[in-house]
Protein backbone atom coordinates (compact mmCIF):
# COMPACT_ATOMS: atom_id res chain seq x y z
CA UNK A 1 0.00 0.00 0.00
CA UNK A 2 1.32 3.79 -1.09
CA UNK A 3 2.00 6.08 1.27
CA UNK A 4 -0.53 8.33 -0.10
CA UNK A 5 -3.30 5.26 0.11
CA UNK A 6 -2.36 4.77 3.58
CA UNK A 7 -3.61 8.19 4.44
CA UNK A 8 -6.77 8.35 2.53
CA UNK A 9 -7.80 5.03 4.19
CA UNK A 10 -7.18 6.65 7.63
CA UNK A 11 -9.34 9.54 6.31
CA UNK A 12 -11.95 7.37 6.08
CA UNK A 13 -11.62 5.16 9.41
CA UNK A 14 -10.91 8.61 11.34
CA UNK A 15 -12.75 11.45 10.14
CA UNK A 16 -16.09 9.33 9.36
CA UNK A 17 -16.41 6.75 11.71
CA UNK A 18 -14.12 7.48 13.86
CA UNK A 19 -15.41 11.30 14.22
CA UNK A 20 -11.68 12.62 14.87
CA UNK A 21 -12.07 16.79 14.48
CA UNK A 22 -8.30 16.89 14.61
CA UNK A 23 -7.32 14.10 11.98
CA UNK A 24 -9.15 16.69 9.42
CA UNK A 25 -6.79 19.65 10.73
CA UNK A 26 -4.18 17.24 10.44
CA UNK A 27 -4.74 15.54 7.11
CA UNK A 28 -5.98 18.44 4.84
CA UNK A 29 -4.10 21.78 4.12
CA UNK A 30 -5.33 25.22 5.66
CA UNK A 31 -6.05 26.29 1.89
CA UNK A 32 -7.66 23.22 -0.46
CA UNK A 33 -9.81 23.07 -3.45
CA UNK A 34 -12.76 20.52 -2.46
CA UNK A 35 -15.65 19.32 -4.33
CA UNK A 36 -18.39 17.88 -2.50
CA UNK A 37 -21.90 16.89 -3.35
CA UNK A 38 -23.91 20.25 -1.94
CA UNK A 39 -21.18 22.49 -1.60
CA UNK A 40 -17.05 23.42 -2.17
CA UNK A 41 -14.82 23.26 0.55
CA UNK A 42 -11.88 25.63 0.65
CA UNK A 43 -10.34 24.49 4.28
CA UNK A 44 -10.83 22.29 7.06
CA UNK A 45 -13.42 24.71 8.82
CA UNK A 46 -15.41 24.27 5.49
CA UNK A 47 -15.13 20.56 5.87
CA UNK A 48 -16.16 20.07 9.56
CA UNK A 49 -18.96 22.34 9.11
CA UNK A 50 -20.30 19.91 5.84
CA UNK A 51 -19.62 16.77 7.61
CA UNK A 52 -21.67 18.49 11.03
CA UNK A 53 -24.69 18.86 8.38
CA UNK A 54 -23.88 15.35 7.18
CA UNK A 55 -23.72 13.74 10.49
CA UNK A 56 -26.95 15.50 12.15
CA UNK A 57 -28.51 14.04 9.43
CA UNK A 58 -26.78 10.60 10.17
CA UNK A 59 -25.76 10.33 13.40
CA UNK A 60 -24.77 6.91 13.00
CA UNK A 61 -23.50 6.87 10.00
CA UNK A 62 -20.40 4.26 9.26
CA UNK A 63 -18.76 4.26 6.02
CA UNK A 64 -16.79 1.23 4.78
CA UNK A 65 -13.44 1.09 2.58
CA UNK A 66 -13.94 -0.91 -0.69
CA UNK A 67 -11.05 -0.25 -2.71
CA UNK A 68 -7.98 2.02 -3.08
CA UNK A 69 -6.53 2.92 -5.90
CA UNK A 70 -3.40 5.11 -5.87
CA UNK A 71 -0.90 6.70 -7.93
CA UNK A 72 1.53 9.24 -7.43
CA UNK A 73 0.00 12.02 -5.64
CA UNK A 74 -3.44 10.69 -6.45
CA UNK A 75 -5.68 8.39 -4.54
CA UNK A 76 -9.38 7.03 -5.29
CA UNK A 77 -11.52 5.33 -2.81
CA UNK A 78 -14.92 3.73 -3.44
CA UNK A 79 -17.06 3.61 -0.55
CA UNK A 80 -20.37 2.64 1.19
CA UNK A 81 -21.90 4.30 3.84
CA UNK A 82 -24.93 3.23 5.95
CA UNK A 83 -26.77 4.97 8.49
CA UNK A 84 -30.26 5.86 10.20
CA UNK A 85 -31.77 9.16 8.97
CA UNK A 86 -32.60 11.04 12.30
CA UNK A 87 -32.18 14.82 11.30
CA UNK A 88 -33.82 17.56 8.55
CA UNK A 89 -30.32 18.82 7.54
CA UNK A 90 -30.79 17.20 3.90
CA UNK A 91 -33.56 19.61 3.73
CA UNK A 92 -36.42 16.95 4.41
CA UNK A 93 -37.81 15.93 7.70
CA UNK A 94 -36.03 13.26 9.25
CA UNK A 95 -37.13 9.86 7.94
CA UNK A 96 -36.20 7.13 10.92
CA UNK A 97 -35.44 5.47 7.57
CA UNK A 98 -31.97 3.08 7.12
CA UNK A 99 -30.27 4.57 4.01
CA UNK A 100 -27.26 3.17 2.24
CA UNK A 101 -25.26 4.99 -0.35
CA UNK A 102 -22.31 4.36 -2.10
CA UNK A 103 -19.61 7.09 -3.96
CA UNK A 104 -16.17 7.40 -5.13
CA UNK A 105 -13.79 10.17 -3.64
CA UNK A 106 -10.66 11.21 -5.51
CA UNK A 107 -7.88 12.97 -3.42
CA UNK A 108 -4.71 14.31 -4.55
CA UNK A 109 -1.88 14.88 -2.16
CA UNK A 110 1.08 17.39 -1.42
CA UNK A 111 3.23 16.73 1.76
CA UNK A 112 0.99 14.09 3.16
CA UNK A 113 -1.91 16.63 2.97
CA UNK A 114 -4.80 16.54 1.20
CA UNK A 115 -4.80 19.69 -1.58
CA UNK A 116 -7.95 18.73 -3.91
CA UNK A 117 -10.68 16.31 -3.79
CA UNK A 118 -13.89 15.17 -5.59
CA UNK A 119 -16.96 13.29 -3.82
CA UNK A 120 -18.99 11.86 -6.14
CA UNK A 121 -22.21 9.94 -4.70
CA UNK A 122 -26.05 9.69 -5.78
CA UNK A 123 -27.44 12.31 -3.58
CA UNK A 124 -30.31 12.40 -5.37
CA UNK A 125 -31.52 8.44 -4.77
CA UNK A 126 -30.51 9.24 -1.43
CA UNK A 127 -33.13 11.80 -0.89
CA UNK A 128 -35.67 10.13 -3.16
CA UNK A 129 -35.41 7.20 -1.25
CA UNK A 130 -35.81 9.38 2.29
CA UNK A 131 -38.78 10.69 1.02
CA UNK A 132 -39.76 8.14 -0.42
CA UNK A 133 -43.43 6.93 1.54
CA UNK A 134 -44.70 3.30 2.37
CA UNK A 135 -46.23 1.41 0.05
CA UNK A 136 -49.84 1.09 2.32
CA UNK A 137 -49.75 4.78 2.97
CA UNK A 138 -49.90 5.42 -1.24
CA UNK A 139 -53.46 3.37 -1.34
Amino acid sequence: MTPNAALARRWFQEVWNDRKDATVRELMAEVCDGHMEGGEVRSPADFLAARAALLAAFPDISVKVEDVVSEGDKVVVRWSATGTHRGGELGIPASGKKATFRGMSWIRFANGKIVEGWDSWNMGRLLQELEARPAAALR
